[in-house]
């Protein structure tokens, strides 16, 4: 059924087919007997619950950043069977993003590019929509992921990352920090060691005030050679991170069919199946190389349970969907869930 819904779908414009797609689940949701009947048809069945950060997931599949920016679909999301909705990337001020169009669909290879440009409502609108979801007792876990506006100087990022921190911690149950979108000029330079430390050290400084710490993650591209890794897994176990996401999307556009040729020479991120392997393999390096130490959610490329499974193998503790939850629609979470 999904699979015929899909294909209308995409004969539209991918953007405005996002809005459209959600904002017709959250009327269904308006419904009590209809938001119970999605609940029942999608929710993992089972005792699937996982524990880490301190923090309890009702199953290990989460929603990646970038989905939900702006905190707006939050319990449809959940009603669909998510663990863990990552909002953002929010910024301090709102911005509207790149030019669009500025999303587009790779269907041949199961994949999107995005140059979407952190496109949100900025940190203000965001925390009061965050206030009014937490005043609903829900269990969902979610994660604040934060960034820069484009227009702040890398050397004031700091600043923005820190703004962004100190609204949100009392919203939101981790952080992840945003060093790796391709989308805003110059915000890669920031995954150097060195600026890196700065904006990390920063915020671990913050959260140490708090009488209850939030976890503070990093998102890293898989477009870091093999020593920027090694630096960014230094940086984390000195400074105690608790965590990476692995990863975010790529600029690369090796290994995909001549059916995308075209799609694939518009600027932007690069994310599903064909970042499967490197995800994959950026993940296994980096717990092979802290031996175990330090946590991982894994991204990139989980379309189906098998893919999840070989995230989880290769050393991540919780794994994050998104462009397949596109591709394979509305039970993504419980089919996964199911033979985890």
């Amino acid at each position: 059924m999904y699979n015929f819904i899909r294909n209308i779908l995409f004969r539209f414009d991918a953007e405005k087919v996002h809005y459209f797609s959600m904002n017709a689940l959250q009327s269904l949701c308006k419904i009590g007997p209809i938001k119970s009947l999605i609940g029942s048809m999608y929710k993992p069945k089972g005792n699937v619950q996982f524990s880490i950060f301190n923090l309890q997931f009702s199953n290990r599949v989460g929603l990646g950043a970038g989905f939900d920016k702006n905190a707006r679909y939050l319990s449809e999301l959940e009603s669909l069977g998510f663990g863990f909705v990552e909002i953002g990337t929010v910024t301090p001020l709102p911005q509207d993003g790149n030019e669009k169009p500025r999303l587009f669909r790779l269907p041949k290879d199961k994949a999107i590019i995005n140059r979407m440009g952190f496109n949100n409502d900025g940190m203000e609108v965001i925390t009061e929509r965050l206030k009014k979801f937490k005043s609903q007792r829900s269990k969902l876990i979610v994660g604040g992921n934060i960034g820069k506006n484009k227009v702040t100087p890398n050397e004031d990022a700091w600043k923005d990352y820190e703004k962004c921190f100190l609204k949100l911690h009392d919203h939101v149950d981790y952080f992840v920090v945003n060093v790796s979108s391709p989308n805003t000029p110059g915000l890669r330079e920031l995954q150097e060691k060195d600026s890196l430390r700065k904006i990390l050290t920063n915020l671990q400084s913050l959260n140490s005030t708090y009488q209850n710490p939030k976890p503070i993650l990093l998102k890293i591209a898989p477009d870091l050679t093999q020593t920027q890794i090694d630096d960014v897994i230094d940086l984390a176990l000195e400074i105690k991170l608790d965590g990476l996401v692995a990863s975010n999307t790529t600029i690369s556009r090796e290994g995909l069919s001549p059916e995308s040729i075209e799609v694939s020479k518009q600027t932007g991120g690069l994310s599903g199946s064909p970042l499967k392997q490197r995800s994959t393999e950026v993940i296994k390096y980096i717990a092979q190389k802290t031996n175990g130490q330090l946590p991982i959610i894994g991204s990139g490329g989980i379309l189906t349970a098998e893919d999840a499974k070989e995230k989880i193998e290769a050393g991540a503790s919780l794994v994050q969907v998104w462009t397949g939850f596109i591709y394979q629609g509305p039970a993504i979470v419980k089919n996964i869930c199911a033979k985890l």
